[in-house]
């Protein structure tokens, strides 16, 4: 894979903690991240950012997922392409932070797909600027060895399955992976990352 990724890029990427700085810095001001400051937009990011609250207090690793960040010896980062109004963002990235604290080798940085549209463009989902997307990057060679998103398998295949309705209403797609995401509890993102770590133990 093509490496992209600049020591200027992770340099100047949020941090987990400052990513929620920003995010309650806008929701003060009535603004969200991106290009487009709409009503809805504020009101999601407005949304997830009790979202967010509610999964960092839930997280908690499964036994596989602590295996495999175990084997992890070599220096990290997970870069994340996000804006603020996602609500598979939100659903997504407080799970890194418990990874992050469990195995302080893997760092998570953020940056706003809006403001990197290069980076943004060399991993879409079929075409689309879909988000979140995880970049699993070695910090020694900045290489990108994976990549993750926009959400986990089942999720997409709601995503997948409602498109092909002819009455398709994103709204209610959107809808129905929230309650998804509610019952799974992060269970399959876990198991979707064990399986990924796995794959570089290997190496």
């Amino acid at each position: 894979m093509k490496n992209i990724i600049t020591k200027e890029i992770l340099d100047n990427a949020f941090t987990y903690d400052e990513f929620k700085e920003l995010i309650n810095y806008l929701n003060k001001s009535n603004k969200t991240t991106g290009n487009i400051q709409s009503e809805k937009n504020i009101y999601f990011t407005k949304l997830n950012t009790e979202r967010v609250k509610r999964i960092e207090k839930t997280t908690v690793l499964n036994d596989e997922l602590k295996k495999e960040l175990d084997k992890i010896q070599s220096q990290f980062v997970i870069l994340v392409i996000a804006e603020a109004w996602c609500g598979d963002v939100a659903q997504n990235i407080p799970p890194l932070k418990t990874i992050s604290d469990y195995n302080p080798k893997i760092e998570v940085k953020i940056i706003l797909r809006d403001d990197n549209p290069e980076i943004m463009d060399q991993f879409l989902t079929n075409g689309s600027r879909s988000i979140p997307v995880f970049l699993l990057i070695r910090k020694d060679t900045l290489d990108v060895i994976g990549t993750w998103g926009p959400r986990p398998d089942p999720a997409q295949q709601i995503m997948r399955e409602a498109k092909l309705q002819p009455d398709y209403s994103h709204e209610e797609a959107v809808k129905n992976i929230q309650l998804w995401y509610a019952k799974d509890r992060t269970r399959t993102f876990q198991k979707e990352l064990a399986d990924f770590l796995k794959t570089i133990s290997a190496d």
